[in-house]
């Protein structure tokens, strides 16, 4: 499966946006989804990650809350909407595909990667 995040861009602390994951390829709803984020300097980290069907979420700890996974597999998009931006926030984001039915927070467990979108937050 291939896929192209998309819907990144500069926005203010406090602010929200929406990033998209569109995937091509293979059946969408075969396949968990998930969102990872690397600022610079620093390692990917786990952000969310979503079920095949969509009913199960999982959050890192520290973004519970403020961000939200979604998906519509009639579109084969998934979504993770980030509300109250902060600028710890900044990252490139990366959406990711893996073949379980429940996929989690480990890099290993995803088969296929976006591009990425960078999300800058100012001050």
């Amino acid at each position: 499966v291939q896929l192209q995040a998309s819907g990144g861009g500069l926005v203010q602390a406090g602010g929200s946006l929406r990033l998209s994951c569109a995937a091509s390829g293979r059946t969408f709803s075969g396949y968990g989804m998930g969102w990872f984020r690397q600022a610079p300097g620093k390692e990917r980290e786990f952000v969310a990650a979503i079920s095949r069907s969509g009913g199960i979420t999982y959050y890192a700890d520290s973004l519970k809350g403020r961000f939200t996974i979604s998906r519509d597999n009639a579109k084969n998009t998934g979504y993770l909407q980030m509300n109250s931006l902060k600028t710890e926030d900044t990252a490139v984001y990366y959406c990711a595909a893996g073949s379980q039915k429940v996929v989690g927070s480990m890099i290993y467990e995803y088969d296929y990667w976006g591009q990425g979108t960078l999300v800058t937050v100012s001050s």
